[in-house]
């Protein structure tokens, strides 16, 4: 790192209180019951900003605050907090560091693949991650998910494996899985000293120390630990890890590679600073052990958040483009460049009322500033800016280059917009998020509560990304869209607490979709004689079926003027809207390539709308000549259970259309891995609680979608064309 001296001064506002070389934006991140919350738990307690330790299972955590979080004991919204660390003389990198604090903005983000948007959309305002695993259960497939979103986003990050207290805890098993499964450059900066119920402390590989913490309760300043020297059963196997880290560091790092080259000694200040530049480059994943619950491990945890995690100063600085062009610019952290930043995240307050959270890139914001929407084209005065601690809100005067933050009371913003100085036109790229997979429909109990609930699905909707609503043009019904049965299920509940309406839902619906398997040509006209001028338009395409996953490609190949260009948007327009409504069974097209490439035109009677009508009438055409097929969505299921109920569970399995993809022995539990076709894991939780008397689990995920099989094919149809409300 440069010095810090000398970055004050050319990044840093004289009025703002933490530089940004002291600034970590971090998020905790992991599988369901991995122990996010937990962890995020006693890191608040650690570095002061609460003196009484919640805990999940009571429903008293900080960062869990809806009524939901509290009830099910999981979290649904990503939450973000604030909050300060000091270092101890022993534990800094940076001697300039020593006693001084440090500003840490942590998000805890939630586990279940149903509110996967909400690690989506933090990932993309993070400088960093720390990745909890579970000691017993190690890499869990949503483990592997979120760790996708890190490195879709190049969130730089370290790994926490939690639990290492629980009977079966294995450190050695954990690591080798995040080598094995994610393909992590993964070494351990801490080793565990026993396990299970005789877990006692933590050895420092850089350092060659042991960190020992006491019994008992807790204090008021956390639970005490000692540094002493490393017991002689594992002084080993701690040598042999500080070997084995320091040829991991030297293979990546040109600095640590000279020095083993020439024999030379490789300080501890050394091998820290080249830790974090590969960590910050993304080279190298730190690994660290403890117990959250049991308060083992966080102090140092976050020592390892402080010494190797980013600043805003330490990743390439955020790129956007200019509205209407390609012409990309960079935005620099700095609190003196001009101010630009994203929204993220919406979410209704019941006492602030709509809050909009988003990440300063540079520059910096005051309340009384107007701010500009690229997209909108409108400025917006900021009447109020928040920090926030979990449910509570701190007004503050402004905000600064990497800070987080919360403005209240703007109007006609979404997620993903870029909120800057007007003489800063830029749109930053927004965070994707995953199509919905299930839907149903919803009408009130009450006739009168209609209005209502129409106002609550649709502020719902504007918070969350993956959640969809609308009519069905057919039946006339009120449709819900969302992620899996627990989101719907939340909705549901949010319209009730939130909004005063009780709501009945149909039976959950699949979100099918349709491709071709072989290429063919399609014609479109429309031709209109009604008295006066009439209607013409014409359109000859071809249809091919595209790579798996790419998508749906429209290409132009007219030529000659055969159809005028002015009149090939409404082409593409009418191929577009087919696409969507779909053509074979009512579903959303996916990955085909059309080329519109011939037709004619009328000189008087053609016009955009002929044109438009054109293009569906011929992708329609060529969609029946093209051996359609139906797909559907496939999970990647994973089932743990005791050994006595395997038998049971791969039945089922079995009978739900599954493929097992693995079986595993761990720790006297089973762990099966399967790919089970969305539509038949409705009630699955019911049906595997009951098959193993409580004590099985299972987890699943998207995975890809596959053809729907002849034996069921008669049954989908059918249904579909009996519930239009099912289309998407």
């Amino acid at each position: 790192m440069s010095d810090p001296a000398a970055i004050n001064a050319s990044v840093n506002s004289p009025l703002r209180q933490y530089p940004l070389e002291r600034t970590r934006n971090f998020g905790i991140c992991a599988h369901i019951d991995a122990g996010k919350t937990t962890t995020t738990e006693r890191i608040l307690f650690y570095t002061g900003l609460i003196h009484k330790i919640g805990d999940v299972d009571d429903g008293n955590t900080v960062t869990d605050w809806m009524e939901q979080e509290k009830e099910r004991g999981i979290t649904i919204t990503s939450a973000a907090v604030t909050s300060f660390w000091t270092q101890k003389k022993e534990a800094g990198l940076h001697k300039n560091f020593e006693g001084i604090a440090h500003r840490i903005n942590i998000i805890d983000t939630p586990g279940h693949v149903d509110f996967t948007a909400e690690v989506e959309r933090s990932m993309r305002v993070l400088d960093g991650a720390v990745a909890v695993f579970c000691g017993v259960a190690g890499v869990q497939p949503q483990s592997e998910t979120v760790w996708r979103q890190a490195t879709k986003y190049k969130v730089p990050r370290i790994a926490f494996v939690n639990k290492m207290d629980r009977t079966g805890a294995n450190f050695d098993n954990a690591l080798n899985d995040m080598r094995k499964k994610l393909g992590a450059y993964a070494f351990p900066i801490y080793l565990n000293i026993g396990a299970e119920d005789k877990f006692a402390g933590v050895i420092d590989v850089v350092n060659q120390k042991a960190i020992v913490w006491g019994e008992g309760d807790i204090t008021n300043e956390g639970l005490k630990y000692e540094i002493t020297e490393i017991p002689e059963a594992h002084q080993d196997r701690a040598q042999a890890a500080l070997a084995e880290l320091i040829d991991a560091v030297s293979n990546k790092d040109d600095s640590i590679a000279e020095l083993v080259l020439e024999e030379k000694p490789i300080t501890v200040p050394a091998l820290k600073a080249a830790i974090r530049r590969l960590t910050c480059k993304i080279e190298l994943i730190p690994v660290l052990c403890g117990t959250a619950f049991k308060k083992k491990g966080i102090q140092v945890l976050i020592d390892a958040v402080v010494d190797y995690l980013p600043s805003p100063l330490d990743i390439p600085p955020a790129t956007g483009h200019v509205p209407g062009t390609e012409d990309s610019l960079e935005v620099p952290p700095n609190d003196g460049a001009k101010f630009c930043s994203l929204a993220f995240k919406l979410w209704t307050d019941p006492y602030a009322g709509k809050l909009v959270f988003f990440r300063v890139y540079s520059g910096q914001l005051k309340k009384g500033d107007s701010i500009y929407n690229p997209r909108t084209r409108k400025r917006e005065r900021v009447s109020r800016l928040m920090v926030i601690q979990g449910s509570e809100r701190k007004d503050v005067d402004s905000v600064y280059s990497g800070d987080i933050a919360a403005l209240v009371g703007l109007r006609n913003i979404t997620t993903g917009d870029t909120l800057c100085n007007e003489d800063f036109d830029i749109a930053l790229e927004p965070p994707t998020f995953p199509e919905p997979v299930i839907s149903m429909a919803i009408e009130p109990k009450s006739k009168a509560d209609q209005d209502k609930m129409s106002q609550g699905l649709q502020r719902l909707a504007e918070e969350d990304p993956t959640f969809r609503c609308f009519t069905n043009e057919e039946t006339g019904q009120l449709i819900i869209a969302g992620m899996g049965e627990l989101h719907l299920e939340i909705i549901r509940d949010r319209l009730k607490r939130e909004f005063s309406v009780e709501a009945d839902a149909g039976a959950p619906q699949i979100a099918y979709r349709e491709t071709i398997t072989k290429g063919a040509e399609g014609e479109g006209k429309f031709i209109r004689q009604s008295g006066g001028r009439g209607q013409y338009g014409h359109a000859i395409i071809d249809v091919e079926p595209n790579e798996k996953g790419k998508g749906v490609e429209i290409l132009n190949k007219v030529v000659g003027g055969t159809i005028p260009k002015e009149y090939i948007p409404a082409v593409h327009a009418g191929i577009e809207e087919a696409i969507k409504s779909g053509v074979y069974a009512g579903f959303q097209v996916i990955d085909i390539k059309v080329s519109i490439k011939d037709g004619s035109f009328h000189e008087v009677d053609s016009n955009e709308l002929a044109f438009k009508m054109a293009g569906i009438f011929a992708l329609k055409d060529a969609f029946a000549q093209a051996s359609p097929i139906l797909l559907e969505p496939i999970m990647k299921v994973e089932a743990t259970t005791p050994d006595e109920y395997q038998g049971d569970i791969l039945g089922d399995i079995n009978r739900r259309r599954g493929m097992i993809q693995g079986v595993d022995a761990k720790n006297g539990q089973t762990v099966l891995t399967a790919q089970v076709p969305l539509a038949e894991m409705f009630g699955y939780a019911t049906a595997i609680r009951s098959l193993s008397k409580g004590r099985a689990s299972y987890s699943m995920e998207p995975f890809s979608f596959e053809q729907v099989p002849n034996s069921v094919l008669t049954t989908v149809m059918d249904a579909a064309k009996k519930r239009p409300a099912a289309r998407s």
